[in-house]
């Protein structure tokens, strides 16, 4: 068995535990597994890798979006992609037409993380193209950004809950690794979520979202900014000048990460009094 076998291993059973013990997911530490061939018969376990320690520095110095991988180096988005149209982990494959695992560009500038596929989604297969998606492609496009051009959008689960209810914490447990996967390969700069449940289960928290929107947080040492969801948007549109304050607040960040960003977006930051 390869490191990178029992790294993903390792990583199943402490998800298991933490779902079992707490009910929610957790970040875990990545273990310094070796392969079998490789390792000396004396010693048949490997210390994990301490957060901040030398190692844990050093492994990160290769990874440009400071984060380090979880998953196996060689994984891709086509990769995951099959393997979310093949899962039947839980009860929502049972019922699903289209799996959504998520579309954009391969190295965006920003992560969109909602919470899971609508009627829409479900019958396309892709993310965000309703009446919800629409309104999101415009919040995006308000600043500069666009699903086609510097964005990936994807959801804590892949496939659509009955009714549009909120995902069950089992269903969520069983498919964040997906979304995780999703982030080594992406790399992006920002991670922006949205609505309380993409946010809590990134964050660990229970918070509602009023409380939680506009704050920067990180996730994986990736910052991380919550807001409303286009679909509360919709049916409270009081919010959408709370949801243009976060925008305004992503944008500035972005043009503190890209310079690119900052002068494609210059004379557009000018005119909106960003």
């Amino acid at each position: 068995m390869t490191g990178s076998q029992k790294n993903t291993l390792a990583y199943f059973f402490d998800l298991a535990d933490a779902s079992l013990s707490t009910g929610y997911h957790n970040l875990y530490t990545k273990y310094a597994f070796q392969d079998d061939a490789a390792k000396n018969d004396a010693k048949k376990t490997a210390d994990p890798v301490i957060p901040g320690s030398t190692i844990d520095q050093e492994n990160r110095k290769s990874d440009d979006s400071g984060t380090a991988p979880v998953f196996d180096a060689d994984d891709s988005l086509e990769k995951i992609a099959g393997e979310i149209r093949m899962c039947s982990a839980c009860k929502l494959s049972a019922q699903r037409k289209n799996a959504v695992p998520g579309e954009g560009i391969s190295r965006p500038l920003v992560l969109v993380v909602g919470e899971g596929p609508g009627a829409d989604e479900d019958a396309l297969g892709r993310p965000f193209v309703g009446r919800a998606g629409g309104l999101l492609d415009k919040m995006l496009e308000s600043i500069g950004l666009s699903r086609e051009k510097n964005c990936f959008i994807a959801n804590i689960v892949k496939c659509r809950p009955p009714n549009n209810r909120d995902p069950e914490n089992d269903e969520s447990t069983v498919c964040i690794h997906f979304l995780e996967r999703q982030i080594d390969v992406l790399k992006p700069l920002v991670i922006l979520s949205l609505g309380k449940i993409s946010a809590g289960l990134l964050l660990n928290t229970n918070e509602s979202i009023s409380r939680l929107r506009g704050s920067w947080k990180l996730y994986r040492r990736i910052p991380l900014l919550p807001t409303f969801h286009p679909s509360y948007l919709l049916r409270d549109e009081h919010q959408k000048a709370f949801a243009w304050e976060d925008m305004k607040s992503l944008c500035r960040r972005l043009a503190e990460l890209s310079p690119l960003y900052a002068a494609e977006t210059a004379e557009l930051r000018v005119s909106r009094k960003i």
